[in-house]
């Protein structure tokens, strides 16, 4: 009878109670989530032949009892964590056939009663904790295929008998500390052979050219074995998928060993690293057109890579770093279809970079030409990688701009750039990198602001922009909060808003902090005078007449015409993060214009609240009609349709970082919790800022405007806390005594304004001091 409850999700102890089944010849519970130890009472199952508890969370020692079963022929106990060392009794089971014990923490030594099981077929003891030597009487097991021994801590010589066993299918021993002289007679001893694996056991000599008679081998793995000599040949292994003779001291010799790989057409793998070969890669390498992974980095090879390699239509990882290779990169590689990694650095190539390499669409883990001698500029098909993690670029001679295309590679981890000569700005299309962690733009010619975006880039870690020639206001959050993950030295026009990333401190920001204390060191002592004098001041400005009215001069500057499609991406969909408040007629949102190195004010009306669309024509009429530093700067507008057919209308304004005046003046009603409250000398600038404003659209202005809704929510502040007047939605143009409401209204109908900030009287034609 079998029991089989394999991957079913199965947890907790394994009950006792089985030990009741007394008829159970198989019992299967791998691949479940059973913890604790292995109940004794499983060594009460006289007729039990298979076990198999392979990959729970089991505990504890191999009971011993198991030991006393002389019908097991399988025991797989492998994948769980079983602790102690590998009990002698085991050796009683002369049926026993396989024994999988790997990953666990088992310690100890391997027991030489092993050897007494003379039926066993696999023996599996890889990635535990075992010491000491491999016990020779090992090799007294006769029918012994499978010895699996890699990833512990054994030691000494590999016993030479072990060589001798002529059932062995799988050899292997790979990271110990082992020892050992492989016979060069090994390919007749081990006829059988498929899998040989000794990776980091220390082989004396060459590689055994008889290897090549162990016609079923399939994969050779001998990285860091200390073998010598030229490769050989080993075309005679029909079979054979994976060659790994990495970090050796390997020749190439006339490179008929690679030649002689195209009769291995299975071979999928191959991999040369690290052996310190000489010469050029022959032509003949174009006919390895199964290989999938081809390396042949950190050797001394030179010249040209040969244009063949194209033929590797298969590769999914090409790697020839850190060798000197010279020329240019044949275009041939954009023939690959399934690469997903290259590795070109390191090297000596030059020219420009072939844009073959962009046209690559499947790359997407590595791409990495760093530390060669590219020049010209970086091309734009750079943007077609969109599933790329990761580009380095760096340490080249690359010149020109960084292409805005690179904002199209939205799966982008890492982008190193340094060391090159490129110039201009960080592309405002970079803002789309939502998934990178590291960018590395140091040591180039970069130059303009530091673009605002970098500090949205949540994901961002490590950012270094060293050695160019950045200027202006570094941004003050993201990850421009944590000095430890930025580097901005070298560029020697940059200046900062805190002291935070060892900047000097931006000079307006320090004059107005100077300002500031002075204005207070004065006010402090003598508080009434001043305030009477600024009063008198303030009169004396807002009933003062022009004598001349100066005539409006019209920019000539070009202006941008905005899309909805425009807009709805500036905006990242009219979403709710971007959005910054709401009004009477409509929304205001935060966003991004591809020709604005700044962000923008963008506002939305809402054309289906009544009096919005005539807000929109009044606001259009008054800010054409005006111009002066304290009104707020319209950029653009947009008026389209939607892709509904309904009518859309916005304004592009100058963004104001420092928010409306009456967040300054009541946070507590607007949710926030400023750290600071204006203080007197900033309030006394605000008020005069806003008399110019109001006595420039009063007195200064062709036709006089009165803004009929001034309140502090319509006064925007901007970095350096200027105010600017805003919201000309309810303005009204006095052009004649007729547009006056007549003096006997009563009707409620012609006020215009907010409750609480409507101004006393009637606008009319004569100056007035409110709006």
């Amino acid at each position: 009878m079998a029991l089989n409850l394999s991957s079913q999700g199965l947890g907790g102890p394994v009950p006792p109670c089985i030990g009741n089944l007394s008829t159970i010849t198989s019992l299967d519970l791998s691949n479940n989530t059973f913890y604790g130890s292995i109940p004794t009472e499983l060594g009460r199952l006289s007729r039990l032949q298979v076990l198999s508890l392979w990959n729970n969370s089991l505990q504890g020692n191999i009971p011993s009892l198991l030991g006393s079963n002389p019908s097991l022929v399988y025991i797989d106990l492998g994948a769980n964590q079983l602790t102690g060392g590998i009990p002698q009794f085991l050796a009683n089971s002369s049926s026993l056939q396989v024994l999988r014990l790997m990953q666990n923490s088992l310690t100890g030594e391997i027991p030489a009663s092993l050897g007494n099981l003379s039926s066993l077929t696999r023996l599996s003891l890889a990635i535990n904790n075992l010491v000491g030597r491999i016990p020779e009487s090992l090799s007294n097991i006769p029918s012994l295929e499978r010895l699996i021994l890699t990833m512990n801590n054994l030691s000494g010589s590999v016993p030479h008998s072990i060589f001798n066993m002529s059932s062995l299918r799988f050899l292997e021993m790979a990271n110990n500390s082992l020892t050992a002289q492989l016979p060069q007679d090994i390919g007749y001893r081990l006829p059988n052979l498929q899998s040989l694996i000794l990776s980091t056991t220390q082989l004396s000599g060459g590689l055994p050219v008889s290897l090549v008679n162990a016609s079923k081998l399939e994969m050779i793995y001998l990285v860091s074995t200390g073998l010598s000599g030229v490769v050989p040949s080993f075309g005679s292994l029909p079979n054979l998928r994976e060659l790994d003779l990495s970090y050796n001291h390997l020749e190439a010799g006339d490179w008929s060993f690679l030649s002689s790989l195209a009769n291995c057409t299975q071979l999928t793998m191959l991999f040369l690293d690290g052996n310190g070969m000489r010469g050029s890669l022959p032509r003949s390498i174009g006919n390895l057109s199964n290989l999938l992974v081809l390396s042949f980095a950190q050797n001394n090879l030179s010249g040209h890579v040969p244009g063949s390699i194209g033929n590797l239509s298969q590769l999914n990882e090409f790697y020839l770093d850190g060798n000197n290779f010279s020329g240019s990169i044949p275009g041939s590689l954009g023939q690959w279809r399934q690469l997903e990694k290259l590795n070109l650095s390191h090297n000596s190539f030059e020219g420009s970079m072939p844009r073959e390499i962009f046209n690559i669409s499947s790359l997407s883990q590595t791409l990495d030409l760093s530390n060669n001698l590219f020049t010209g500029p970086i091309p734009m098909e750079i943007g077609r990688l969109i599933n790329l993690g990761s580009i380095s670029i760096s340490n080249n001679r690359l010149t020109g701009a960084i292409p805005s295309t690179l904002g199209k590679c939205v799966l982008l981890e890492v982008l190193h750039m340094e060391g090159n000569f490129l110039t201009g700005n960080i592309p405002q299309s970079l803002m789309n990198l939502k998934s990178i962690k590291e960018m590395d733009f140091s040591r180039n010619k970069l130059s303009g602001k530091i673009p605002e975006f970098l500090a949205l880039l949540s994901s961002l870690q490590a950012l270094n922009l060293s050695f160019n020639d950045f200027e202006g206001l570094v941004p003050s959050s993201g990850i421009f909060g944590n000095s430890s993950r930025v580097s901005l030295k070298g560029n020697h026009r940059l200046c900062a808003s805190t002291p935070g990333l060892s900047l000097p401190l931006c000079p307006k920001l320090e004059s107005k902090g100077r300002k500031k204390y002075f204005v207070l060191k004065i006010a402090v002592p003598i508080p009434l005078s001043v305030v009477v004098i600024i009063l008198l001041c303030l009169v004396v400005i807002l009933v003062r007449r022009r004598k001349e009215e100066p005539s409006l001069q019209h920019s000539s500057m070009h202006i941008e015409k905005m899309t909805y499609e425009d807009i709805a991406k500036a905006t990242n969909g009219f979403s709710p993060v971007n959005l910054v408040g709401l009004g009477s007629f409509g929304a205001v949102y935060k966003g991004i214009l591809p020709f604005e190195d700044d962000p923008v004010a963008i506002k939305v009306f809402n054309l289906k609240q009544y009096g919005a669309p005539k807000s929109f024509v009044s606001e259009c009429e008054a800010l054409r009609n005006t111009r002066h530093r304290n009104l707020v700067k319209v950029i653009t507008l947009c008026s389209t349709v939607d892709p509904t057919g309904s009518d859309f209308k916005a304004l592009i304004f100058q963004y104001m970082p420092n928010g409306s005046l009456e967040r300054w003046l009541h946070p507590e009603d607007h949710g926030h919790d400023n750290k600071r409250f204006l203080c007197l000398g900033e309030r006394i600038n605000i008020a005069l800022d806003i008399a110019y404003a109001l006595d420039y659209l009063h007195n200064q202005c062709a036709t006089p405007i009165t803004h009929c809704d001034l309140k502090p929510s319509n006064v925007l502040l901007d970095l350096e806390m200027t105010a600017y007047v805003s919201d000309f939605g309810l303005a009204r143009f006095m052009r004649n005594t007729s547009t006056a409401v007549p003096a006997n209204s009563t009707s409620f109908a012609n006020l215009k304004g907010s409750i609480g900030y409507i101004p006393p009287g009637k606008p009319n034609y004569e100056p007035i001091l409110f709006s």
